[in-house]
């Protein structure tokens, strides 16, 4: 509790000192004067609450210094007691109050008189205090309120009229707030939000809650609709709301959802298109393919031979071209897994050395394979895609380098329990990459140089599947280069060590496939290429083949014979293979709804692989495939030795 500042001035300073003497006591702070001069001085500079006074003094008289001290804003509310030792007479009395004084105090000074007088004074000059610092606080909280951004009110929580409400009303719904005073707020809301704002605020009163908030649409004056956020308290009967205009953030958060949306049915619409994609080009290449095949199987002269490799070259190059694609399409629409299963890894290294060697051999480079001793040989990974890294990094380095080496070098970096830390670094003597493009190679469809695809060949798209498979392993890729001196690329993948793989016995390619006896299979495939390939290879296997080129035609067959094996396109005008194999196995009776369904899709796609074992599908083979693959599924589903 800060003291209460007292001024005593008397032009004798005994006087001064019997009233110090009276008054002193650890809540009042005196100051005190001889001068009325020097009172003013003091009261001007220091918040005075009371004031004791000599009515007579040489200079100025008491009622003089009152009126001057009275005259001033900055002084007029000081508690002035005038101390005389002159008469009791009422004109004095009067003259003395109507210059401003509160009371007197009569010389010589009654100790008790003087003590309780000036004490209750102190206590009033304490409630003025705390009156005048909660005006001060009222004062302020109405600026905040009348300039306040949001409406603000109070409303009767009896009858729910508006008791008061700020100019806010005014810029947010176009109302002069004394329009609305006496309204009743719920006739704020649009007419079909009217009796959820009355429930709503039912339940405040309910509940006698200190805080709620809630959204709701108001009608503006020129009839508009905006969406508001009602905060609102229950105190004394008295419901405070602050609403806010919050159309903006709706509309934009309309536009989000409607954003989202958008990018969900593009994700979609692309994700079709990438399968329709998928299928409508691998499909012919499947074809091409496959009788290349069966062509290189027929009696041939050595020049028909040497074509026939060429084609079934230049395919396999353009499956490489579409797969490349396709990938980088996967990657972007998140349809990319990566799978990792335990492999030797060293063998995995070493085969992609040996296929690629062939290839610098004919380059006349030096083609360096260096696996550090502490490399673990069997490690969690995905063969499939370590091998496609490997590949594509290796065969830049070849196809850039025109004369020197290219080094695959494979180091532990880091080892932690089962976990360890490789470095896969392809460095090569080639052309270099320009500093300023080494930024840009592993953006899709890019080269180091303009004219790079015209001198090399190549899609540019070989280094961005091996950064984002890099990513997608959890691993990072890193280049440097010098222009003319040769490149080093470094991809570093954390490993789980792993037990030693089983070992798979799988058909080889140019196995002689052994005759199905017996067997009756129906195709369906829409493709004429396809159909005949198919035909063809099915009929050296000894089977017996209905062929039909969609799945209404599959199920009209099926009603009327049984088979022991369905090959199926998934992809098929009229009814699909997906629609067609879920008719099956719910429609048809025992043993025909478990006739062994093989899917022959040329999606790309993980998720359609997985919907066609879904639909009641046994098994699916992905086209393109080597007949020996489809030889080894139907064995299976046959239970036929291959």
């Amino acid at each position: 509790m800060s003291p209460v500042n007292i001024l005593i001035v008397d032009d004798r300073e005994e006087n001064i000192v019997a009233l110090e003497a009276l008054l002193k006591r650890d809540d009042i702070r005196i100051f005190s004067t001889t001068s009325p001069n020097e009172a003013l001085k003091i009261a001007w500079d220091t918040h005075i609450a009371i004031a004791l006074i000599d009515v007579q003094m040489p200079e100025m008289d008491g009622f003089e210094l009152v009126e001057m001290l009275k005259s001033n804003p900055r002084t007029r509310d000081i508690m002035v007691i005038f101390v005389t030792a002159i008469s009791k007479e009422t004109k004095y009395a009067v003259k003395g109050l109507g210059t401003g004084a509160i009371d007197y105090l009569y010389k010589p000074l009654d100790p008790y008189i003087t003590s309780a007088k000036v004490d209750s004074f102190v206590h009033l000059a304490r409630t003025q205090a705390e009156i005048r610092l909660k005006n001060e606080e009222l004062q302020n909280f109405a600026i905040v309120v009348k300039n306040s951004a949001d409406i603000i009110c109070s409303v009767d929580a009896q009858n729910l009229r508006i008791s008061n409400i700020n100019p806010a009303v005014e810029t947010i719904m176009g109302f002069k707030s004394t329009e609305l005073m006496g309204k009743g707020i719920v006739s704020l809301a649009v007419e079909n939000q009217q009796t959820l704002f009355r429930k709503k605020l039912g339940e405040i009163i309910k509940d006698n809650l200190n805080f709620a908030v809630f959204e709701l649409q108001f009608e503006t004056f020129d009839k508009r609709v905006i969406w508001v956020e009602c905060r609102a308290s229950y105190h004394n009967k008295t419901i405070f709301l602050n609403i806010s205009d919050i159309s903006p953030q709706k509309s934009y958060q309309e536009q989000l959802i409607k954003s989202k949306e958008n990018a969900e049915y593009s994700k979609k619409v692309k994700e079709t298109f990438l399968a329709n994609m998928s299928h409508e080009l691998r499909t012919p290449v499947n074809g091409i393919i496959g009788i290349t095949s069966l062509l290189l199987r027929t009696d041939l002269n050595e020049q028909q031979k040497n074509m026939l490799n060429l084609l079934e070259t230049s395919s396999k190059s353009l499956l490489g071209v579409i797969n490349d694609v396709l990938d980088i399409s996967k990657m972007e629409a998140g349809k990319f897994n990566i799978v990792r299963t335990p492999n030797n890894v060293h063998e995995i290294i070493k085969a992609v050395f040996d296929l690629l060697k062939f290839r610098a051999d004919e380059s006349n480079i030096e083609f360096i394979l260096e696996i550090e001793d502490n490399v673990p040989e069997n490690l969690m990974v995905d063969s499939l895609r370590l091998n496609q890294i490997l590949m594509n990094l290796l065969s830049n380095a070849i196809k850039f380098t025109e004369r020197g080496y290219v080094k695959l070098k494979v180091s532990v970096l880091q080892k932690h329990g089962d976990k360890v830390k490789l470095k896969y670094s392809v460095e090569d003597s080639g052309i270099g990459i320009p500093a300023d493009r080494l930024s840009k190679i592993f953006e899709s469809f890019e080269q180091a140089e303009e004219d790079t695809v015209s001198r090399y060949g190549g899609t540019g798209l070989g280094l961005t599947i091996v950064k984002k498979l890099a990513e997608l392993k959890g691993g990072e890729l890193t280049v440097s280069s010098q222009l003319g001196k040769g490149s080093t690329f470094n991809f570093i993948n954390w490993h789980t060590i792993a037990a030693k793989p089983v070992e798979k016995v799988s058909n080889k390619p140019d196995r002689v496939l052994s005759p199905f006896n017996n067997v009756c299979v129906l195709v369906a495939e829409d493709n004429m290429v396809n159909q005949f390939m198919l035909s063809k290879m099915l009929k050296d296997w000894n089977v017996e083949v209905e062929m039909v080129d969609n799945g209404r035609k599959l199920i009209e067959k099926l009603k009327t014979k049984r088979y022991d094996l369905i090959l199926m396109d998934t992809h098929m005008p009229e009814m699909n293979g997906y629609e067609t194999a879920r008719t099956i196995r719910v429609d048809f009776e025992e043993p025909k709804r478990s006739v062994p369904i093989i899917s022959l899709s040329a999606s790309s796609f993980g998720h359609e692989q997985e919907q066609a074992l879904t639909a009641g599908m046994n098994d699916v083979l992905a086209k393109p495939f080597q007949p020996y693959q489809l030889h080894e599924k139907m064995s299976q589903l046959l239970k036929v030795e291959a």
